[in-house]
C-alpha cells in the first residue's frame, strides 16, 4: 500500500539570496545523485513573486521540482537574485547526468517559517515524498 511520509532540511544562508540557493541545493542532494562529471546540458531562468518570503521560497521549491518533471534534468547550480521583497529571479544550471534517490512531490508549509538572527536566516523546509 502506498505510504506519504515527509522529510525536512534545515537551511541557513547569509543573506535571503543565499537562503534560498542552500535550499535548492539542500533538495537536490536529498532526491538526486549527480554523476562525477556531469556536463551541464541546459541554462533555465526563473521568475517569481509572492506575498512573502515563506510563499516565494515553497513556490521557489516546487517550481525546481516542475521544472526537473518537466525536463527531466536536475539542477547543480543556482544563481538567486531578490530584487524587492516577494520577489526572485534565478538562473539555473541543469544536467541531464542523474540519478534519483528520492522522489519528492513537493515542498510544503509545514512548520515553516524563516528566521533571522545575527548570523542570517534559518528555516526548515519539510517536503512531502
Amino acid at each position: 500500500m502506498p505510504h506519504t511520509a515527509d522529510v525536512a532540511i534545515e537551511v541557513w544562508g547569509r543573506d535571503l539570496a543565499e537562503l534560498f540557493v542552500h535550499a535548492a541545493q539542500g533538495m537536490f542532494s536529498l532526491a538526486v545523485t549527480i554523476e562525477p562529471g556531469a556536463a551541464v546540458s541546459a541554462s533555465r531562468e526563473v521568475a517569481l513573486s509572492a506575498p512573502d518570503w515563506e510563499t516565494l521560497l515553497v513556490d521557489w521549491l516546487n517550481e525546481l521540482l516542475a521544472l526537473q518533471d518537466e525536463h527531466h534534468e536536475a539542477y547543480v547550480d543556482f544563481e538567486v537574485s531578490l530584487p524587492a521583497p516577494g520577489q526572485l529571479r534565478a538562473r539555473l544550471q541543469a544536467t541531464q547526468a542523474y540519478r534519483l534517490n528520492v522522489a519528492i512531490k513537493a515542498a510544503t508549509f509545514h512548520d515553516l517559517s524563516i528566521t533571522r538572527d545575527e548570523q542570517g536566516y534559518h528555516t526548515l523546509v519539510v517536503f512531502d515524498v
